[in-house]
């Protein structure tokens, strides 16, 4: 078995079936199996996988049991020399699981692999494309100086705004939706670590994985779509929680020595994120 695609779905199954679509088109002369694990969806995803991809691969948890779980249950079972971590709200292009095990197979220090991300507006999603969290890196994104200066090797270090939307290159962190690596890699670095429920496990890894001695490629001649966030409501207090947590786990975990300063400066884009988010609902309740 040459791939494994792993994905983890909660609660969207249309997308999902676009999503396996795609993946079928572009497996298409590559030994590949997919794993979908359904974290408690409840909207009839499973019903679906059943009836009409009946050859995939399911996991069905009886409770939602976070990202970094979910794909570590099919991981586990999984029997590619390659791993795919795929959201389900991505389509995959024709030619993108070519381009990755071409890219990987002629990079001998080829750690993971992510791609260029657009949204359906066909727009450039700043994810697809990162630097390791630092004090700066935290301060200019909390603060959204990286809008300001969006092409500062100074300023926007978080997303790498002075590197080419278009090109392939070396990059720190790859995005959650899309990761592509060898078995072998994710094995020897401990895969994700369960200890983030959903949020930072792809900034854990992908630390991990260049703290191996490997190095982590963008490529930005691959093009996926990705919905982003449609099972996730961002407009809400428990995401503010989850995703500043995530940062204090991370932070905490590799930056022990400066963790206190982290954690002040966390806690304040934390306070300063929900204050923002209650005045706005307020004002959206009052008209």
């Amino acid at each position: 078995m040459l791939l494994s695609v792993i994905i983890v779905n909660y609660k969207v199954k249309n997308l999902l079936r676009n999503c396996l679509n795609s993946v079928e088109i572009a497996a298409k002369g590559i030994d590949t199996e997919i794993w979908v694990v359904d974290n408690h969806s409840n909207d009839g995803s499973v019903e679906m996988l059943h009836t009409e991809f009946p050859h995939v691969n399911v996991i069905a948890n009886s409770e939602n049991k976070g990202f970094s779980r979910a794909n570590n249950q099919a991981i586990e079972k999984a029997k590619g020399e390659y791993l795919l971590l795929l959201n389900p709200d991505t389509e995959v292009s024709e030619n993108t699981f070519q381009d990755c095990l071409k890219f990987s197979q002629s990079n001998s220090d080829c750690g993971g692999i992510g791609v260029k991300m657009v949204d359906k507006n066909g727009k450039f999603l700043a994810e697809s494309k990162r630097g390791f969290p630092s004090f700066w890196t935290a301060f200019t994104r909390g603060t959204k100086l990286y809008k300001l200066f969006p092409k500062s090797v100074v300023f926007n270090q978080y997303y790498l705004g002075y590197m080419s939307e278009d090109k392939c290159h070396p990059t720190d962190v790859l995005a959650g939706a899309f990761i592509w690596l060898k078995k072998d890699i994710y094995d020897e670095v401990g895969g994700l670590d369960n200890s983030y429920f959903m949020y930072g496990e792809d900034i854990d890894l992908s630390y991990k994985i260049v703290n191996a001695g490997y190095q982590n490629y963008y490529l930005g001649t691959t093009t996926i779509l990705h919905y982003k966030g449609e099972s996730t409501n961002k407009r809400s207090v428990d995401y503010i929680n989850r995703f500043y947590g995530a940062m204090n786990i991370f932070t905490k975990k590799y930056y022990p020595k400066t963790y206190p300063f982290y954690h002040l400066l966390i806690a304040i884009i934390k306070a300063y994120k929900k204050a923002t988010l209650y005045l706005r609902l307020n004002l959206e309740k009052k008209h």
